[in-house]
């Protein structure tokens, strides 16, 4: 896998263009960023059906007026995995020979079918340990997506996987220096039929999981109690009928309840290791945008619960006012995006 996992934060040393491409199964998502020094600034994004044309949107996001250095990418689901695992103490080139041997303790897949990566995390831990996240995408998979870029006339910088994207972006506009936090906290991105959940620790990734309750689900609860074609279900969803609202709620609410379910699991299991429990959780994705869905997690957890900004300290190279509106009502579904823009080749 293209260099997966090689950087965290990004290093900022010369002028950079770059696009962060996120393929969903319903939306591309995709971000043109400019990285000079400090500052990182948004030129261009860009939000179409899956079934688009891919190099028209990538030309018409990069424009003519620069050169796109790199198209990073990203893949999640089932045929990719995260593990965090304590290794011995080592350096990097001595993780590089040691990597394929312990990771096959570790994921669900033969090493020699998949893309293999890992990052040191913490290299501070007792026992002369240190903390590694291992990465993991099938190779089929990989291939895909690089030739859909290929195909479209670009050349791929690296790829990500979302979970990843995500902490890349929330770690950017959200340092942990400047949050209080005395306890862990956990970012959810609810996709279309994927739902990315991370749990962090003084802004350290400890947990990372790919869930199947997402914005899918939803709808298809939608279409199950009013009997009718999924389609109109997700237009009921946007646009909710005022005398349907209650029974759409009612309905979506036991989607979202398993949903629920599925991050107290998560979250027992690492409060498990005996380390700090989840006291918050910071919402994205373009499923995220059910009405009602933050304050219902938030009863059923029992945890505070709020959106982010994934353009938190992100200069936005527009200012016309029509320009900042659109850009403020779909920045939601725009995170993991932002951070593979964010990264660099």
């Amino acid at each position: 896998m293209k260099g997966i996992l090689s950087q965290i934060k990004n290093n900022l040393t010369k002028e950079k263009f770059s696009i962060g491409l996120d393929i969903g199964t319903a939306q591309i998502k995709a971000v043109k960023i400019r990285t000079l020094k400090d500052q990182v600034e948004l030129c261009a994004y860009a939000i179409e059906p899956t079934q688009s044309n891919l190099g028209e949107l990538l030309k018409r996001l990069s424009g003519g007026d620069s050169v796109v250095d790199c198209v990073n990418i990203s893949v999640s689901g089932q045929q990719t995995v995260i593990r965090y695992v304590n290794f011995p103490r080592m350096n990097n080139n001595e993780l590089r020979q040691a990597l394929k041997f312990e990771a096959q303790k570790h994921i669900p897949f033969s090493v020699s079918d998949v893309h293999l990566d890992g990052y040191i995390l913490k290299d501070d831990l007792p026992d002369n340990k240190m903390l590694v996240l291992i990465a993991a995408a099938k190779k089929d998979l990989v291939g895909q997506r690089l030739k859909l870029v290929e195909n479209a006339g670009f050349s791929s910088g690296l790829v990500d996987i979302d979970s990843v994207a995500l902490v890349n972006a929330f770690n950017y506009n959200y340092p942990y220096k400047e949050r209080d936090e005395l306890n862990a906290i956990a970012l959810l991105n609810i996709g279309a039929s994927v739902s990315n959940l991370d749990v962090l620790a003084q802004g350290c990734p400890r947990l990372s999981r790919d869930m199947h309750i997402a914005g899918n689900s939803f709808t298809q609860k939608i279409a199950d109690i009013f009997g009718i074609e999924f389609e109109k279900a997700e237009q009921l969803k946007i646009n909710p009928q005022e005398d349907k609202a209650n029974k759409i709620k009612a309905g979506v609410e036991s989607a979202i309840a398993g949903l629920a379910g599925e991050i107290r699991t998560s979250f027992d299991y690492y409060e498990s290791q005996g380390t700090l429990s989840v006291s918050k959780i910071y919402l994205s994705g373009g499923g995220s945008e059910f009405g009602d869905l933050r304050s219902m997690l938030s009863h059923f957890l029992n945890i505070e619960v709020e959106y982010w900004d994934p353009f938190k300290n992100i200069k936005v190279a527009f200012t016309d006012t029509p320009g900042i509106e659109k850009l403020s009502a779909v920045s939601k579904e725009l995170a993991v995006a932002v951070g593979l823009g964010l990264r660099s080749a």
